[in-house]
């Protein structure tokens, strides 16, 4: 199997351009790609996930990855998938959280030697002359076709700024420079990226009469269609000051049953093969299938002796019992309704289900409990003042704990 087989056996590959150059570059190791990541917070989480275990896949067959901070688009923030304008950062801010990720990024990607490259488009954008540059780029962008771009439909009913609106001139700025600069005949990114990412295309082809290459990489979705990475309690960080490598663990160990072999499949570094088996496994061993997941993925992150250490204190907290060590949430009395709150409700706040449908899929299967005593009825509701003091401990399935608190 070549690695764009693989690629396509794991299901990472959503739209291409052209998919017999890309496959032919990449499987004989002679790709120079990028990547961009936007400074939007001082780590990065699930969310990147993919596009990082895409360059370290990559690297390992002999490509050259590229990982473009965005110093200077970060200034400008990425419309894409948002539904309001991103609060405006500092130049302090931007240049901080830009050297976190810088750190995050070495655990995946080998800089040694020229292997890797990271750049930061802030090094050209932010002494760009704003005539010269509408003057020598600016008639090379068709405003209709932008505004049909899906990255802009979801901005269009609020008002899309015209602070936004440069964002996709900018990106396609930056492929134009890494071409010029690096020979980077090829961008990847998330499948939203895709009308980005053609327009950076369409410019070299214009400016330098040249083909370069997109590739977009698969969105990393619950069954639900859902985003992965966020919790009652947030977004799961890769930082360990953020997100608690116990609590990474944790998030990957409780993922729904119909999610377990796509994360396998997307994510880890796993033979296809044995993937494959776990496919067919269901009740306990799938359990043990999410253990697998949990233990790769905190080891790609964290190392393997972190991975290894709560690994060790899951099983032993699930063995014992213990409540006081396990994960906690704390609600507040704006999570409760006639100072009351029902166990689905529970289920999705506490982290130990991802939707609704999932905790009453768990709930009618009878694998849930409340302070060791079986939960029956998906209506069952539990007023605050249980939660209050040591709180109620809810378990789904026989190792996935989270104790219950309000403030």
């Amino acid at each position: 199997m070549t690695l764009y087989d693989e690629l396509k056996a794991r299901g990472l590959i959503a739209q291409v351009t052209n998919e017999d150059e890309i496959s032919t570059m990449i499987n004989a190791g002679k790709a120079t790609f990028y990547i961009g990541f936007d400074p939007t917070a001082d780590s990065l989480h699930v969310g990147h996930f993919m596009a990082l275990s895409f360059m370290k896949r990559l690297q390992m067959a002999g490509n050259r990855p590229i990982a473009l901070v965005g110093g200077g688009t970060g200034v400008v923030g990425d419309p894409t998938g948002r539904s309001d304008l991103r609060d405006m950062m500092t130049m302090e801010t931007i240049e901080h959280n830009c050297d976190c990720m810088k750190k995050q990024m070495e655990k995946f990607i080998d800089f040694s030697g020229g292997k890797a490259l990271m750049v930061n488009n802030a090094d050209w954008l932010l002494n760009l002359n704003y005539l010269e540059f509408l003057r020598e780029y600016g008639g090379h962008f068709s405003v209709n076709r932008m505004l049909a771009a899906e990255c802009y439909k979801s901005r269009m009913e609020k008002g899309l700024s015209f602070l936004e609106f440069n964002y996709m001139i900018l990106q396609s700025y930056d492929f134009y420079e890494l071409y010029k600069r690096y020979g980077c005949n090829m961008q990847f990114g998330g499948d939203d990226q895709w009308s980005n990412m053609l327009a950076g295309t369409e410019l070299i082809r214009r400016k330098l009469g040249e083909d370069s290459h997109a590739l977009t990489i698969t969105l990393l979705l619950n069954s639900e269609g859902d985003k992965m990475g966020k919790t009652a309690r947030g977004t799961v960080w890769l930082d360990p000051e953020k997100t608690s490598p116990y609590d990474f663990y944790q998030y990957w160990r409780n993922v729904a049953d119909a999610d377990v072999i796509n994360c396998l499949k997307l994510l880890t570094f796993l033979p296809m093969d044995l993937i494959w088996e776990m496919d067919v496994w269901r009740g306990e061993k799938l359990n043990s299938a999410k253990e697998t997941l949990a233990f790769e993925l905190t080891a790609l992150v964290h190392g393997m002796d972190v991975a290894e250490q709560v690994h060790d204190t899951s099983k032993k907290l699930f063995a014992s019992g213990d409540a006081a060590e396990m994960p906690s949430i704390e609600l507040t009395q704006s999570d409760f309704e006639d100072e009351t709150i029902d166990i689905l409700t529970l289920l999705v706040k506490s982290g130990l289900c991802p939707s609704k449908a999932e905790a009453r899929r768990n709930v009618d299967q009878g694998g849930v409990k409340v302070d060791g005593h079986p939960v029956s009825s998906i209506t069952r509701k539990f007023v605050i003042s249980s939660c209050k003091g040591d709180g109620l401990v809810i378990r789904r399935g026989k190792k996935s704990y989270c104790r219950v608190v309000v403030k």
